[in-house]
């Protein structure tokens, strides 16, 4: 990075500008932080000591770069966080899809389209608006691209807090939101971190269907119905298949659960509707999808990353904890005989559910 003179910008009000730009660009809000990570690296290797990552190789493949900004984007002196709601209006509620064993449960964030390019994009927009304000200086966009502690990050922008299921909450917008960050190489004037607001409140740890919050703010990421439908690729244990239900890509509970989002806001980007009704879809409809299907129905949409097998896999534990029907049983052994052994091994414990 190459930063502009120093002494020709009033940093202070360019910070203002950032912040006025990133909303006219959409986020809901905007903060900025420097890159003194110290605590929050040393829970990471603690967390990553205790292996509660799983066969996320990822989060230690990196090194120290996850937590010290200026190693991943040399330069960097400044990150400016934002966030960008993502629930939108008249998605059918949560709780009730959760409760009716006959539809597929997906997590909010993943009903409509991927926000990572859409974000990212937005963020370079930004970045190309300072350019005009102050000519070249140096910056790189990451929306869950790189190595990034981006919740550490916008806590200390003022964002939120983060919370006891290791979310990040903020106390006027709840939870739901995606986040963003600008690293740059400005010396921009940084804003004052968030405080915490939790208290004496555990309802997220003792709602987890898995018991994956194992304490205050530590998540083992093996027990967690999010990594058990999306990062794992291989069979899911069998002790957490009955208690996942119907919740085939993602869980929310722990969010649903908290009191803060009764300030969620709704999301106010269109392209975050949910697509194709995966707002509470039946679940036998979704195992009836071919590869092709699934595919071109997914592009676009993180729900993509599962892959196809690891989506028969998912619908195939919620059909098993489904109720017993003729049409839920055919679905299953429809794809008794799939070409995946993981599949089959799935519908295999699905069928015996249903003796």
């Amino acid at each position: 990075m190459s930063a502009p003179d120093p002494t020709m910008i009033d940093y202070a009000a360019l910070a203002l500008d950032i912040k006025r730009w990133a909303r006219e660009l959409g986020f809901a809000d905007v903060g900025i932080s420097g890159t003194a990570l110290g605590h929050d690296e040393a829970y990471l290797e603690r967390w990553l000591a205790d292996g509660h990552h799983g066969e996320m190789d990822y989060m230690a493949r990196h090194g120290t770069r996850r937590s010290r900004p200026a190693e991943l984007e040399p330069g960097t002196l400044r990150v400016v966080s934002v966030r960008m709601d993502y629930v939108p209006p008249g998605t059918r509620d949560a709780w009730d899809v959760i409760g009716d064993g006959e539809a597929a449960y997906v997590a909010r964030y993943a009903l409509g389209r991927d926000y990572h390019k859409l974000m990212r994009n937005r963020l370079q927009k930004l970045a190309e608006r300072i350019g005009q304000a102050i000519g070249d200086f140096g910056y790189r966009a990451y929306v869950d691209s790189a190595p990034v502690l981006e919740k550490a990050l916008a806590r200390n922008a003022g964002l939120g807090w983060i919370g006891k299921h290791t979310v990040l909450i903020n106390k006027r917008a709840g939870s739901y939101f995606f986040l963003g960050e600008l690293y740059t190489d400005l010396p921009l004037p940084a804003d004052e971190p968030a405080s915490a607001h939790c208290g004496s409140c555990r309802r997220c740890i003792d709602i987890c269907p898995t018991q994956a919050i194992v304490a205050p703010y530590r998540l083992d990421a093996r027990r967690c119905i999010s990594y058990l439908t999306i990062e794992l690729r291989g069979s899911i244990p069998e002790e957490f298949r009955a208690p996942m239900g119907n919740r085939i890509f993602g869980c929310d509970d722990c969010q649903l659960i908290c009191p803060w989002n009764k300030f969620a806001q709704e999301a106010v980007e269109p392209d975050f509707a949910p697509r194709h009704s995966l707002d509470g879809p039946k679940l036998v409809d979704l195992f009836a999808w071919s590869e092709d299907e699934f595919l071109k129905r997914t592009e676009g949409m993180a729900i993509r990353r599962t892959g196809y097998e690891g989506w028969l896999r998912n619908i195939a534990v919620g059909l098993g904890n489904a109720p017993t029907s003729d049409v839920v049983v055919d679905a299953l052994r429809a794809r008794a005989d799939d070409p995946s052994a993981i599949v089959r091994e799935h519908v295999a414990w699905a069928l015996s559910r249903h003796g």
